[in-house]
């Protein structure tokens, strides 16, 4: 029997990688998120008085010289083709260049496309822009490379770095559940994700039956107050959308009653009227309308005309809430793995690389600052003295060699396991909880039932992270996100649409 399961278990090893996971991940995260990156920033306006009215259109995205990807600068100026082992002995980083194209448009004249180096990529082994993927076991033993190392992993200043997988609650779904916090009975959690960003909601129902929510900067908002803003004015288009049960309409009558705002501008006034009464009431509703609009369940949109999408998913929340409370349905599971969802290397990567460059002192805001500096008696200077590809470089690298991730999470990025080969697969599979070790999180620790098939049962260290670190069964795969293309298919299927 022990010789059936080995021979099944060597079968299953050629065709498969016990690290195949990370490397589609970044490979994912390399052809298609970064470019889907760029696009999404689709031009950049410096302002430069001084030179009239400029405009940078970013293209398309390449990494690496024609050939080969890895490369390295010597200190007499010649560039040549770099493998791991020569990276690990040397301790230099195992990276490659990314190149984007960009067209000034100046005074709406448009310039030359060039291709501009706007930093440098860590490979991860293995990689589809590793060279290291395309060789064969002869090859690798010829250029000193081990033959069974199965990659997945990065060097930096030549050490092995790895992505650990992070385990996180189920984004845009609605998780209710009972509470006995005070005055409140239930909760209704959402994690609105768009683009690599949570926006958390929180839904209270108190003991009296009035609902609020809080997101962003708006703390406990009435219910009523968020439906009219989102443009369902009359209390009888409100009730009908929540539900066309009339134990759940019933139960929801107290917001309305409680509830004194009667057009969508007194909603809009009413998100921000607390803290910006000194500004002009028009000016507080458009501050509101662009709260609603961009921090309020972003995946569903971020367009005015995207507030009937997202009345209704708050209206489907609600009464979600409302037949917890009356037992219709039962809580949800947060400990259940369905869930739960992993980020990847490509995830992680594709956080921090719209963090680098979008924020506050982040590679795009530094152009304008770039061109005021350095502009002078009209002149534009070069492209490349513009766009500091150091900036992105450093970020990137320090991040990976340190572990602490945006957002604040540390240990994200962890030294490579090589006491054994098992200890280095067993560390490649290993899962990290967002939860912290200093707390009790009883259920969280306990072993799930919904565990068995994907994660080890045994497996998982002793003292303050036990049930907390947890590491993916032997044979358990990942399946890959469906892109938002992919998910407005299924939505017309669904619908009864036809497709294509």
């Amino acid at each position: 029997m022990n010789e059936i399961l080995i021979s099944l278990l060597n079968s299953y090893l050629k065709e498969n990688s016990l690290v195949k996971h990370q490397i589609d991940s970044y490979n994912d995260f390399v052809i298609r998120r970064i470019p889907k990156i760029l696009k999404g920033i689709g031009t950049v306006e410096p302002k430069v008085p001084a030179i009239g009215d400029l405009k940078l259109k970013i293209g398309r995205f390449r990494v690496g010289k024609e050939g080969w990807a890895p490369w390295i600068m010597e200190a007499d100026g010649s560039e040549r083709q770099i493998l791991p082992q020569e990276a690990r002995i040397r301790n230099l980083t195992y990276s490659t260049t990314m190149w984007v194209e960009i067209t000034p448009v100046l005074n709406k004249v448009e310039g030359e496309p060039q291709w501009i180096n706007f930093g440098e990529l860590p490979i991860m082994v293995k990689s589809k822009i590793c060279p290291l993927s395309t060789m064969s076991k002869a090859q690798l033993l010829e250029v000193g490379e081990d033959p069974d190392d199965p990659g997945g992993y990065f060097i930096i200043n030549g050490t092995e770095r790895i992505l650990v997988l992070v385990e996180e609650i189920v984004q845009n779904h609605i998780l209710v559940k009972k509470v006995d916090s005070g005055n409140v009975t239930e909760i209704a959690r959402i994690h609105s994700e768009k683009d690599g960003y949570v926006q958390r909601h929180l839904m209270e129902r108190r003991k009296n039956g009035v609902i609020t929510i809080s997101f962003a900067n708006v703390l406990q908002l009435s219910i009523v107050t968020l439906l009219k803003a989102l443009g369902l004015e009359s209390d009888k288009e409100i009730i009908t959308t929540i539900s066309p049960d009339p134990t759940i309409q019933d139960e929801f009558y107290i917001n309305l009653l409680e509830s004194e705002i009667t057009t969508q501008d007194e909603a809009l006034d009413a998100i921000t009227g607390k803290y910006l009464r000194a500004l002009p009431k028009a000016q507080r509703i458009e501050r509101a309308c662009r709260i609603i609009d961009t921090y309020f369940l972003p995946h569903l949109g971020q367009n005015p005309e995207d507030r009937t999408k997202k009345a209704i998913f708050l209206s489907k929340a609600i009464e979600k809430l409302i037949k917890l409370h009356l037992g219709k349905i039962e809580e949800d599971d947060l400990d259940h793995y369905a869930n739960k969802r992993l980020k990847l290397a490509g995830d992680l990567l594709e956080i921090q690389l719209r963090s680098i460059l979008l924020g506050k002192y982040g590679l795009i805001p530094r152009i304008s600052y770039n061109y005021q500096k350095l502009t002078k008696r009209g002149r534009l200077p070069p492209l490349q003295a513009i766009i500091e590809s150091n900036v992105l470089t450093n970020q990137l690298i320090s991040a990976l060699a340190i572990g602490t991730w945006t957002g604040g999470r540390t240990g994200i990025s962890q030294r490579l396991e090589r006491g054994s080969f098992v200890k280095t697969i067993s560390h490649m599979r290993n899962i990290l909880s967002p939860l912290t070790s200093a707390q009790e999180h009883f259920e969280a620790r306990e072993l799930h039932p919904t565990h068995f098939g994907k994660l080890c049962i045994s497996e998982t260290p002793e003292g303050a992270t036990i049930g907390l670190r947890k590491y993916l069964a032997l044979l358990a795969e990942i399946t890959k996100g469906v892109s938002d293309e992919e998910q407005q298919v299924v939505s017309r299927i669904v619908r009864g649409e036809k497709v294509g």
